[in-house]
Order: structure tokens, then C-alpha cells, then sequence
């Protein structure tokens, strides 16, 4: 993890971010910091405490549940939809998973103590915070009944087209042994069904890259589940009047910007 000293990136690209309102906005603003994020390390081991709250730009971090016998299977992700941390704001009680970057990127952090504290003000802040919760139990639920009941390549499809939401792309880094322990299935299990998708032409793999050629070919090969919790991310970040100000304030900056108005910072635009 590394630092990143110059004030680049846009923070309101995380959707969490960029649906509070103006207030609280300008308030946690100077506290953030920009980070870059490698696939496969590791933020906080479990039953540890997280020090920092993560709002994920660019990167998708994961949340594993590990085994006594050292298997492991995600319990969440978390990409530019939220945020990790919940447990800072629900009692500040020790994280049970581990925390693992899954896709390399780039997420802005925020010191535990200060989330804790736009939390216990009330407000907006912690409005959106709870929602966020509710949308996270909706994920997990839905991803066990999901483990349970449905075929290995429909898991995988649901993954999938969550994952590429996530990312904004057509296409992810993950080999087959990752997905294997991401799901908590068998390598061989994994295998069989992406060659099962490529087959029906809906998704190319070749060395650990995965391409999704036919989107809609996917959804419609995939559970209900993915629909379920799509719905469940699209409620909690439709837009409201003062996100939506705060927004429309970016789109001026980078408008600005693109007109030769040089650089303006998302600090700096508030």
C-alpha cells in the first residue's frame, strides 16, 4: 500500500462518496486519503481491528472467511458501490474476516476514528451508513442462499457480472484457483463451468484473464440473485437532491478542466 502524495484521483467516484450531501461532503473531504492497492494484500487480518475505513474508487476489495484448515470463502465485496469498515460505526468490535484486495486499484481511506465520529452526529451521514448495512445483509444473504441452491456456473455468473460492475469493465484478472477460493469450490468445479460459459460463447479465458462477450447472454444464464442485489446497490446510490448537487459540481470541474480550465481537485471544487 502506498500513499499517494499528490491530491489526483476523484474521490466521488466512489458512489457512498459522492451521494452525501454538501455538508458532510466538505467535512470529511480533507480527511481522505488517496491509496494505491495491490491484488493480494491484505488490510486487516481477522479478528483484528481495522484501523481505517476504505471507499474504493477503482480497486475491489474482498472480505474472506478462512477455515481452520486454511480454505476460505468470500463473504462480500466491496467496490466503488461502498465501503469497507461497517464494523468502525457498529460497536468499533473486531473484523472476523480478512480483508484482501482482490483487483489492484486505487481507494480512499479514512481514519477509524473520524468515521466513527460523523457516524455518532446523526444525520445524512449516518443515514446513508445504515442503508449501505442493510444492502451489505442483502448481499451476504443472498450470496449464501445462492451457494446453497444454485448450479457452480451460475454462482460464477452472478460473481461475474457483479465483479465487472464493480470494475466498469468487460474484463478481470483471476485464475481459476482464486475463483475457486472466492466461491469456496472446487478448482475442478470452477473449471468445468467457465468452460461451460466460453463454450456458449459467453465469456473468453485465456491465462488467468476473463473477457465477458455476451453481457446479455450472461444475465440471462445467471440466477436471480444477481438481480436481487443489483437492485439492492441501485436503491441505496440513486442520487439524491443534495448528492446530486455535490455531482454536478465534479461535472462543472471536469468540464472546466477539459475546456483548458486546468486541474481542479475535488477538494477544491467544494
Amino acid at each position: 500500500m502506498s500513499i499517494n502524495a499528490a491530491p489526483t484521483g476523484d474521490p466521488l467516484r466512489n458512489k457512498l462518496l459522492s451521494a452525501l450531501p454538501r455538508l458532510e461532503w466538505s467535512r470529511l473531504r480533507p480527511n481522505l486519503e488517496l491509496i494505491d492497492l495491490s491484488s493480494g494484500e491484505i488490510l486487516c487480518e481477522s479478528d483484528s481491528r481495522l484501523t481505517h475505513a476504505y471507499f474504493p474508487t477503482t480497486a475491489t476489495i474482498s472480505l474472506m472467511y478462512i477455515m481452520c484448515d486454511g480454505s476460505s470463502s468470500e463473504i462480500a465485496a466491496v467496490g466503488s458501490e461502498g465501503l469497507v469498515g461497517i464494523t468502525l460505526f457498529m460497536g468499533n468490535a473486531a473484523t472476523m474476516n480478512r480483508v484482501v484486495v482482490q483487483n489492484r486499484g486505487r481507494a480512499y481511506r479514512l481514519r477509524a476514528e473520524i468515521l466513527k465520529a460523523e457516524f455518532t452526529q446523526g444525520g445524512a451521514m449516518q443515514h446513508l451508513l445504515l442503508r449501505y448495512t442493510q444492502a451489505r445483509l442483502t448481499l451476504i444473504g443472498q450470496t449464501a442462499a445462492c451457494n446453497r441452491r444454485h448450479a457452480i456456473e451460475q454462482q460464477l455468473c452472478r460473481w461475474l457480472l457483479l465483479s465487472l460492475d464493480r470494475l466498469g469493465s468487460d474484463e478481470l484478472t483471476m485464475t481459476h484457483e482464486m475463483l475457486a477460493s472466492t466461491l469456496g469450490v472446487r478448482r475442478e468445479g470452477i473449471t468445468e463451468a467457465a468452460l461451460k460459459l466460453q463454450a456458449a460463447g459467453l465469456i473468453k479465458y485465456s491465462r488467468g484473464r476473463i473477457t465477458v462477450v455476451d453481457r446479455e447472454g450472461l444475465e440471462a444464464s445467471c440466477c436471480e440473485c444477481y438481480g436481487v442485489v443489483r437492485r439492492a446497490l441501485d436503491h441505496l446510490t440513486a442520487p439524491s437532491p443534495q448528492g446530486a448537487a455535490v455531482s454536478s459540481v465534479r461535472e462543472r470541474s471536469r468540464s472546466a478542466a477539459a475546456n483548458g480550465g486546468g486541474h481542479v481537485s475535488g477538494a477544491s471544487a467544494i
